[in-house]
């Protein structure tokens, strides 16, 4: 039998899938907020603009293309066979949705629930790429993502495809653990940031010619941590709603999910604190966002399936990660990453997605062990950094050579907000700056 097989959702499933599946907007609020208080005051409005838009082409681009890739488990698919071993690779859905009946069954809130977290995947690149990403070039991108990164990944985990077969097939654990998305939403977007860091390079200023690395804080640490506060809504119901659609959990697990989900976030968010404050002498208010962040990101694979005490592991290893990866990226890659999207959402994914082989006691009660559930984690691991990767990068390399993503130096001096649209984020300032020059110029 089919470990991943989807029974039909009870009346009070659906119910409760519907209502988590319209929260989950609020984290892709959130990582936006984060984003734009990182990022300088001249680039907020284009950068809140960029992820509203990016939104809405990422569930076009999936609606017309993104679902055919994806699939579900139980639907067609395109398979190959390799020592008289089935592994499917790509779905054989129609396009444009067509085919699904919109009335509650799983496979509809399936698709309702990837429309929208195809957006948060969608977001999280611009925060890499941020004060240099022209917006036309940034919905072009996400459209790739959201039509063919993400859904082809999403369904090797998510549809059925070859790593979730690793069980049926191998007898590795349960195949490759995924309640929430840390691989299929946070990592991937996580290594599209990364690729989208190489390509547009750093911002003017940040490095000077002999590599010494100047510090551009973010403009506004407060709608950073209100961004922060906004995503532990989405995510809660995020873990919630995939751990009920994609792994079977029972209606009961909610609480532990949103149980995991808190405690990972808030020990996370901690233990960069804490880091920050032995390292840097005082608490990093942006670091320790992107903490929380991180935290919520390693929360995603395990959430239904770990103990409190477990997830508070997990978010603690996340949350000292982060500062340390942010560093590394930094000083000794030379990755300029405003938002710090690759550390928060990649790296921390990453180690979500580990600790879900090391801490699941579902894959303890598969097989008495963890080492099979372990070895399915790492290859699916191993898929992301040597497949996902060079596939993102090889894509958005190519739509720069036919339509350059990143704004030239007059853009990038002048501001995105008054280059791209114009007018700036906060214009009031501005004027009362003139105007009170004007006033106290007078003789």
């Amino acid at each position: 039998m089919n470990p991943w097989s989807s029974p039909s959702l009870s009346e009070t499933a659906t119910a409760l899938c519907t209502i988590l599946i319209l929260l989950v907007p609020f984290s892709v609020a959130g990582v936006a907020l984060l984003n734009t208080g990182l990022n300088r005051s001249r680039s907020a409005a284009q950068t809140m603009l960029a992820s509203l838009c990016i939104v809405g082409v990422a569930a076009i681009a999936y609606f017309v293309f993104g679902f055919a890739v994806q699939g579900f488990v139980g639907q067609p698919e395109h398979s190959i066979t390799i020592s008289a071993k089935s592994w499917g690779w790509i779905a054989a859905e129609p396009l444009f949705l067509r085919g699904i009946r919109f009335d509650g069954s799983r496979l509809s809130l399936v698709a309702c629930f990837q429309l929208i977290s195809v957006g948060l995947a969608a977001v999280i690149p611009f925060g890499a790429g941020s004060d240099r990403w022209r917006l036309g070039p940034s919905l072009v991108s996400a459209a790739l993502f959201a039509g063919w990164t993400y859904p082809l990944f999403a369904h090797w985990v998510w549809g059925g495809g070859w790593l979730a077969q690793l069980s049926s097939n191998y007898g590795l654990g349960r195949g490759f653990l995924d309640a929430g998305g840390s691989s299929c939403i946070q990592v991937t977007g996580g290594l599209t940031a990364l690729s989208m860091a190489w390509i547009l390079g750093p911002r003017r200023g940040k490095y000077s010619p002999d590599g010494m690395t100047a510090a551009i804080p973010g403009h506004n640490a407060v709608i950073a941590v209100f961004g922060c506060l906004l995503a532990l809504v989405g995510w809660l119901a995020l873990n919630s709603a995939a751990a009920i659609l994609f792994s079977n959990a029972e209606i009961g697990r909610v609480a532990l999910v949103a149980i995991n989900t808190t405690l990972c976030a808030a020990a996370a968010g901690l233990a960069t604190a804490a880091v920050t404050s032995v390292r840097l002498g005082k608490p990093d208010a942006s670091l320790a966002a992107n903490g929380w962040i991180g935290g919520l990101a390693a929360s995603s694979a395990s959430c239904a399936f770990i103990s409190p005490a477990a997830a508070l592991i997990v978010g603690m290893v996340a949350g000292m990660l982060v500062p340390f990866a942010v560093e590394m990226l930094e000083l000794r890659l030379a990755v300029d990453d405003p938002g710090g999207a690759i550390s928060a959402h990649g790296i921390a994914g990453l180690w979500g997605v580990l600790a879900a082989g090391l801490f699941s006691s579902f894959a303890v009660a598969a097989n008495g062990s963890s080492s099979g559930q372990v070895l399915a984690q790492v290859i699916g691991i191993a898929t992301l950094l040597g497949f996902v990767l060079p596939m993102t990068y090889g894509l958005n390399w190519f739509l720069n050579r036919v339509y350059p993503q990143r704004v030239d130096s007059e853009g990038e001096w002048q501001g995105m907000d008054l280059h791209e649209l114009g007018a700036g984020a906060y214009p009031e300032f501005v004027t009362h700056r003139e105007d009170s020059f004007q006033r106290w110029s007078k003789p």
